[in-house]
């Protein structure tokens, strides 16, 4: 199971921090990943850590201004958000997946968390 908090509204240029607690798998394990969902449009992959958190992958957009991270002692991914810009309003997936090989693919990920809204407006 995983379980995203820290959606919300923001304004152009501010920042925030999305968290995915895990529970019921082996998650040293587990590459973790974050996806995006805009209205009308396909998920799409955003970032992805290593299990051990060495390695960080992100796609172009967000790249300098997103941050992903991983707590193995609390079971816990994160996204750093910043300089957010309206273009980035969705809504937020983390995901697990267990191979580490084509993280950006939606079909790799076999746990996926309940999704959580960020906006950025003014």
């Amino acid at each position: 199971q995983l379980v995203a908090s820290g959606g919300g509204l923001v304004q152009p240029g501010g920042s925030r921090r999305l968290s995915c607690t895990a529970s019921g798998f082996t998650w040293d394990d587990y590459y973790m990943g974050w996806f995006r969902q805009a209205p009308g449009k396909e998920r799409k992959f955003v970032a992805a850590i290593s299990s051990s958190g060495g390695g960080t992958y992100y796609t172009d957009s967000v790249k300098g201004r997103f941050t992903i991270s991983r707590d193995n002692a609390n079971n816990t991914v994160y996204l750093q958000m910043n300089s957010l810009k309206p273009e980035d309003t969705a809504v937020y997936y983390c995901a697990a997946d267990p191979y580490g090989i084509y993280y950006s693919v939606y079909d790799e990920y076999d746990y996926w968390g309940q999704g959580t809204q960020v906006t950025v407006s003014s």
